[in-house]
């Protein structure tokens, strides 16, 4: 069942995540996609502090193992982005509001389409660590991924339409590098199933990954948006996405019919 689930987010999130990211650059209006970067920014961070990080300290290995693990996590995932292999550079997110279609260099293709799948794939394996601890975490962590996936992809349309991809070959590319979630969360179920002592400290790793994201790429997004009254709907959005991570855990909890 458990095995069902993470195969079912991991589908359905790349595809819904991927459809969405199709709207914003085909004609979305911009403003929904700046929107979306504070709500992402608020949901992934209280799925981390307030979900992934409290679980993983329950697992009985004690605060001290799960905070050094959340720390080397953020060290190591900027040092992948600083090698090319975590993301391509966020900057072109928000360039997807504007896809004006100059040449890039054909590398950048590849660049993307591995980034992304490595991307994808940790994704799964973080949505599998959540569901294996429990399924309402784990449905509520998918939401997150969801969530901040929008932005990512539709800056990779932009990156595969500037390095000369047509529209459907853009989107078949970053459809297969979507089911890389799938192939992450099956793997990560099998492994972290089978070896329960590592669960604690996916479960850190994940919230790692969740903060840096919001921190190191979303943040600076924010930051960049110096319309007026900007502030006003940033820290509403996230309030808000603070407030999903938990509200969304509970309701899914309850439509399990169990407690936790």
């Amino acid at each position: 069942m458990i095995l069902g689930f993470i195969v079912i987010a991991g589908v359905l999130g790349g595809l819904l995540s991927l459809l969405a990211a199709a709207l914003v650059v085909y004609g979305m209006p911009r403003h929904w996609l700046t929107r979306l970067v504070a709500f992402s920014t608020g949901i992934m961070l209280s799925s981390a502090l307030l979900g992934m990080v409290p679980e993983a300290m329950e697992q009985g290995i004690g605060a001290q193992p799960v905070m050094l693990t959340l720390l080397l996590g953020i060290l190591a995932f900027f040092a992948l982005e600083r090698t090319a292999l975590w993301r391509h550079d966020h900057r072109h997110q928000d360039d997807a509001c504007h896809h004006d279609h100059h040449d890039e260099p054909k590398p950048v293709v590849m660049l993307v389409l591995l980034g992304d799948g490595f991307h994808n794939f940790v994704d799964g394996v973080v949505i599998a660590a959540a569901f294996l601890t429990d399924p309402a975490l784990g449905w509520s962590t998918a939401l997150a991924v969801v969530a901040h996936e929008i932005p990512q992809e539709a800056g990779d349309f932009v990156l595969l339409l500037n390095a000369g991809l047509g529209r459907a070959r853009a989107f078949l590319f970053n459809g297969f590098s979507s089911l890389a979630s799938v192939l992450g969360g099956v793997l990560g179920y099998f492994v972290l199933g089978t070896v329960q002592n590592l669960l604690p400290y996916a479960l850190a790793l994940a919230a790692a990954s969740f903060i840096y994201i919001a921190v190191a790429d979303l943040m600076p997004l924010l930051h960049r948006q110096r319309e007026r009254y900007a502030m006003r709907w940033q820290l509403s959005l996230l309030a808000c996405g603070v407030a999903m991570a938990p509200l969304s855990h509970l309701l899914i909890d309850s439509l399990l019919g169990h407690g936790h």
